[in-house]
């Protein structure tokens, strides 16, 4: 008996994945983790509510010490300190070989932003996992091209990132309760893949979502230790990156080191999403909150240096490395001049990042990872990382990280547009069953989706007002959806629009964009 109910569309080798004994080992973690989540959920919403009703956020007092005292992680792997190129992508057949042989040193096996959870892909993308772990993943497209893993012996490192604690796996239920999304996406992956990892000399390494909080970081690292304990494997063999894509987290980094101090490898720049938390924490706290176009909002703005820089300080003062932003472009095959525009800004971007002192940074596109290569070599000069670039010059105030009225930038018909346009598109490839989805030569995932539908929000909310002069409403919304929609000439079908305009536009703001999508799944069977 596993404990689990099973009620999913049939999957081709699921039974190599859904084994009784992997369903009993994720049985278990949800037993025990479940109630957690639940109330560390419940604490978040708290924590937002403190935030509309003050509008403020700070350092907190009771963890002082923490932030104070000198201590650092755990010594981190051989095989994971060098990290200077990441490229990220889901864990489909054929993009993850094109990921294995990309030349990264790391792949983000995105079983989160980028892959929707159809069922197929929360199985798929385990059989892929499974398969990468022991050498032997191919692939055969319908065309019949041929795809295979060039040189098992020098692919990156590979860290699946789970879904967020927000999420739960609908296809599993224990005593009628859905399983929560994280705990199958990990426990499955750790049953069947920790031990050869280790045998390999390597080990189970993740990278960890939308946490919100230092306890969010001790649940995991609690899920880590049982984990371990259960499969009898040392202490400390997990690894985790945490991605500091919330800006409450961003209060919390050297609390989040330390709570997973004996698993913890480093922090991200998740600059995606943590855009779209400071909208959606602070979208009624007034005019001085509201950001302007999202592709203008870059890292150069004072809130966004702030947090990069407090990042990097953060990770290399407790030994744990720091990993930047994503370079979203897929280059172009037919136009050599966007992709030469293209590049320059990639190269910026990259090297603000290597200067700064981070130890690797993120690309969508294979590529780009010999650009995002060469900017870090040149800065890292025959090392593996800076770990030794402390960044002693760096003091951070809670009013730098909630500079928001200081981004530079304007409110454009053009950006609204984009954000409309953007979103439909994005939802639906999203409920096609294709989570990373290219559009206009950027790879848009739910992240990106997510700023664009609360930026809507957030500026009809506050009654922001155009380049145009226009202000936005409601009615202005609405009318900019139809005539997207009609532009797009049925490329987006009737649920990606409804949900882009319930989710943008609703009286209350949905905390996730992909929850709502998700009802629309499991409504189509999926």
């Amino acid at each position: 008996m596993t404990g689990l109910d099973v009620s999913a569309p049939p999957v081709p080798r699921s039974e190599e994945v859904l084994t009784s004994e992997a369903l009993a080992f994720v049985a278990d973690l949800d037993a025990r983790f479940h109630d957690r989540r639940d109330e560390l959920l419940a604490a978040r919403r708290t924590r937002r509510e403190e935030i509309a009703r003050t509008g403020r956020l700070d350092f907190l007092p009771g963890t002082a010490d923490v932030r104070d005292s000198d201590w650092t992680v755990a010594p981190v792997p051989a095989d994971l300190r060098d990290r200077r190129v990441e490229i990220t992508g889901p864990t489909d057949p054929k993009m993850a070989i094109n990921a294995l042989n990309s030349g990264a040193r790391v792949w983000l096996a995105d079983l989160e932003d980028a892959n929707t959870p159809h069922w197929r892909n929360v199985v798929g993308g385990q059989l892929t996992l499974r398969d990468a772990v022991r050498g032997r993943l191919a692939f055969t497209s319908p065309e019949g091209k041929e795809y295979a893993v060039a040189d098992p012996a020098s692919t990156p490192v590979v860290l699946p990132r789970p879904r967020g604690w927000h999420f739960d796996e609908a296809h599993l239920t224990a005593g009628g309760r859905p399983v929560v999304a994280a705990l199958v996406d990990f426990g499955l992956h750790f049953f069947h893949n920790a031990r050869e990892l280790l045998a390999a000399g390597s080990g189970p390494y993740y990278y960890l979502p939308k946490m919100e909080s230092h306890l969010e970081a001790r649940l995991w690292d609690d899920v880590f230790t049982h984990a371990e304990a259960s499969l009898g494997v040392p202490h400390g063999s997990v690894r985790a990156t945490v991605l500091i894509e919330t800006i409450t987290a961003a209060f919390e980094m050297d609390e989040i080191l330390h709570e997973l101090r004996d698993h913890a490898a480093g922090l991200n720049a998740g600059r995606w999403d943590y855009l779209f938390s400071i909208i959606k924490n602070f979208r009624d706290a007034g005019p001085g909150f509201t950001l302007p176009d999202r592709n203008a909002v870059t890292m150069a703005a004072p809130m966004m240096t702030a947090y990069s820089d407090l990042l990097v300080r953060t990770c290399h003062r407790r030994g744990a490395f720091a990993i930047g932003g994503m370079a979203a472009f897929i280059p172009s095959r037919r136009d050599p001049e966007v992709n030469e525009r293209a590049f320059a800004k990639v190269r910026e971007d990259k090297t603000r990042e290597a200067r700064a002192g981070f130890d690797g940074s993120w690309v969508a596109h294979p590529d780009l990872v010999p650009l995002c290569e060469e900017v870090f070599d040149a800065v890292l000069d025959g090392r593996d990382n800076q770990l030794d670039v402390l960044r002693d010059d760096v003091a951070v105030s809670a009013a730098d990280l909630l500079a928001v009225g200081e981004t530079p930038g304007e409110r454009t018909e053009a950006g609204l547009r984009g954000n409309v346009r953007i979103g439909m598109q994005y939802l639906h490839a999203w409920l096609s069953g294709n989570g990373a989805a290219g559009i206009d030569n950027l790879m848009e995932d739910a992240a990106t989706a997510e700023i664009s539908r609360s930026q809507v929000w957030q500026w009809v909310y506050n009654e922001a007002t155009l380049d145009t002069g226009e202000v936005v409403t409601r009615e202005l919304v609405e009318r900019l959806v139809a005539e997207e929609h009609e532009a797009l000439g049925g490329a987006v079908d009737d649920d990606a629009r409804r949900l882009f305009v319930d989710c943008a536009l609703g009286e209350d703001f949905p905390d996730f964009l992909t929850l709502q999508a998700y009802d629309v799944l499991l409504a189509r069977g999926d």
